[in-house]
């Protein structure tokens, strides 16, 4: 349980960083200083040289360039847990993935309904998403009574939601494609995958091919974030050694070191220093590229790129006329999706898997546990900011759906709480 506990423990404590950045930009939108906080998210920044030249103000590098990264990471959280995780087996999978598949279905529905027939119904993908981020920390605050399975559930839950939100984009908010960049995205994406075939366990090959493919995408008129989840999918994911021969190796290197330890002197022996950099080596031979990258990116995204997206994003200008300027088909879609079309959508598909005896509820925990958890799931803040951007042109229709994303994520947060401290008492 120690790297689920790890997983947990890191989310918990990216939410309330997260919670702060949001706070910090709706604040400074908010402010005297409204015009800096407008004018710095459309500098614009430039790379390359000549005719091979990417300009782009600093909000497209962040949610086009950064987001590809959070994507990725994202990438590698699907292939672990569908290789040895959550959604590894049916038995293990089928109630978590039924759950985020009804939590994607209804709320897309509710949208798309009050929306028919508008210049705005394209946004149906919004209220689609669920921040596990968010759901995680207050889940870890509520109570440390719940159950663990639960917050597994949530876990996995998420991480399936993640997986439709990736197909969502890639299908239906991509725009006009360029087939010639595309094919040279696709071509390094194929040198990667024999990379992987063939052992390369590099990390700078997969970084630098990586970033090829990523440009492919870019210009090609693919979401580039895509690119981050195939690139993901390539990673080696397996060991050069097992590890029987690993622990066996080591302890002959442990003892080794302890039979050269010197009677004085703080500095170690040079046959010392030798066995260490030999631990090194076996250690790396013993880890797989996916869980190293991973574990190296994972809080960088969580304390990096997911707080400077929030704070990029997240500026809602309130003013007086608040309440009325909510009451619009597109916040009113997005808020009811999220709020009611999640919760309905995760509690019915739920039911269905148990009462037809295809999946059980997790260990320890009841129907009330599965309400709190389906509340929770409402809060869309990241991934549903993330879609208003490609779902919309229009910078009012944007707006609108912060707005909506808002109010739902609050009073989703708000509710799946205070059920889940009832549940503990």
């Amino acid at each position: 349980m120690a790297p689920v506990s790890r997983f947990i423990h890191l989310e918990y404590t990216s939410g309330i960083v997260l919670l702060i950045s949001v706070v910090i930009a709706i604040a400074w939108a908010n402010s005297p200083f409204h015009k800096f906080y407008e004018h710095l998210w459309h500098i614009k920044f430039s790379v390359g040289f000549d005719k091979f030249l990417l300009s782009h103000p600093l909000h497209i590098w962040i949610n086009d360039g950064l987001m590809a990264i959070f994507f990725f990471v994202i990438g590698l959280e699907l292939k672990r847990e569908f290789m040895e995780g959550e959604l590894s087996s049916l038995q293990k999978a089928s109630l978590p993935m039924t759950a985020a598949l009804g939590g994607m279905l209804v709320p897309a529905a509710i949208y798309f309904f009050i929306n028919k027939g508008t210049d705005a119904a394209h946004g149906w993908g919004i209220p689609m998403a669920t921040d596990i981020a968010f759901a995680l920390a207050l889940l870890s605050m509520a109570s440390k009574h719940i159950p663990v399975s639960i917050k597994i559930f949530l876990s996995a839950l998420a991480v399936a939601d993640d997986l439709g939100a990736v197909l969502v984009i890639a299908f239906f908010y991509t725009d006009q494609i360029n087939f010639v960049p595309l094919a040279i995205g696709a071509g390094f994406l194929i040198l990667l995958m024999l990379g992987n075939r063939i052992g390369i366990r590099s990390t700078v090959f997969y970084l630098v091919l990586g970033i090829c493919v990523w440009i492919g995408f870019l210009l090609s008129g693919v979401h580039a974030t895509i690119a981050g989840v195939l690139v993901a999918f390539t990673i080696p994911a397996v060991t050069r050694i097992d590890e029987q021969i690993y622990s066996s190796n080591l302890r002959k290197l442990s003892y080794d070191f302890e039979v050269d330890i010197p009677e004085r002197g703080t500095l170690i022996t040079p046959l010392q220093n030798k066995t260490i950099q030999k631990v090194k080596t076996l250690s790396m031979a013993a880890e797989t590229p996916l869980q190293t990258i991973e574990h190296a990116l994972h809080p960088w995204v969580a304390f990096g790129i997911m707080p400077l997206f929030a704070l990029a994003n997240a500026g809602i200008v309130i003013t007086g006329d608040f309440l009325s300027s909510v009451m619009n088909p597109v916040s009113t879609g997005v808020a009811l999706g999220l709020i009611i079309g999640k919760f309905t959508g995760i509690l019915f598909f739920c039911w269905i898997m148990v009462k037809f005896r295809i999946s059980s509820l997790p260990e320890g925990a009841n129907w009330k546990h599965i309400a709190g958890v389906a509340l929770l799931a409402g809060i869309g803040f990241t991934m549903s900011l993330f879609i208003s951007g490609l779902a919309f042109k229009n910078p009012v229709f944007i707006t609108q759906a912060k707005y909506g994303i808002l109010i739902a994520s609050v009073l989703a947060g708000i509710s799946g709480t205070i059920v889940l401290k009832r549940i503990a008492k």
